[in-house]
């Protein structure tokens, strides 16, 4: 697997030794060990779905472990926004967006931060987030980085879809769990990524569309990848 990234611009990262990776479900999490190929610097495991049980256990998991932990990863599949990540494909979050945690008003939605009680994005680790999705790149793989929406309620509609869109622009994959994952990590001080590999496009349901297995094993090279670059 080719993978020219300059290790040389990002020295202060390579002396990540820990890293947790949470997934939702343990499909996830065994094509993510598949890819990690029993590197023992990688802790791989199910978070549950949805963000509060993701929160909680990872929070947990920080809390109670024995030693510390370098980097947080949310890992899994997700669905694509049309126009912006392909079936198949890998999303890097660029940031990552609870965009449903805010209010209905009759002008619209309003977001934690425009109703002024904290902030519904997340920042990652964005030199990393660079180089990782560079070295996807360089593997053959395709992808790119984006906003990575986390939504307690997956969208069914295209109109949804297209106000998810609007809302947050350059949203590039919508997930269940990255808000709750970066959300307890960031409590613990440790720095996040997101990787996400689509199965659906965002929109109506339609299950004969979706590719599980075919993003499983996006995800699996995308695994593979992280730990090259992580060398």
């Amino acid at each position: 697997m080719n993978t020219e990234y300059n290790k040389e611009t990002i020295e202060p990262l390579l002396g990540i030794k820990r890293v947790l990776v949470m997934t939702a479900v343990d499909a996830e999490r065994d094509a993510v060990q598949r890819g990690l190929q029993g590197d023992s610097r990688f802790e791989v495991l199910s978070a549950g779905v949805g963000p509060v049980e993701a929160a909680v256990t990872t929070a947990a998991i920080l809390a109670g472990a024995k030693h510390t932990y370098d980097l947080v990863v949310c890992a899994g599949i997700a669905g694509g926004f049309k126009g912006q990540a392909d079936i198949g494909s890998l999303v890097v979050a660029s940031e990552i967006v609870a965009a449903d945690l805010g209010a209905e008003t009759p002008d619209g939605f309003l977001s934690l931060d425009e109703l002024g009680f904290g902030t519904a994005r997340i920042a990652v680790a964005t030199e990393l987030a660079g180089h990782v999705t560079e070295a996807l790149r360089n593997a053959g793989l395709q992808a790119r980085s984006g906003p990575v929406l986390t939504l307690s309620t997956v969208t069914g509609t295209a109109e949804a879809a297209t106000e998810l869109a609007l809302r947050v622009p350059g949203a590039a994959a919508e997930g269940m769990e990255g808000f709750g994952i970066a959300a307890a990590a960031r409590k613990f001080g440790v720095p996040v990524l997101e990787i996400r590999s689509i199965s659906n496009s965002v929109g109506p349901r339609d299950k004969a569309a979706w590719r599980i297995g075919e993003a499983l094993k996006s995800l699996e090279a995308a695994s593979t990848v992280l730990m090259e670059v992580l060398k």
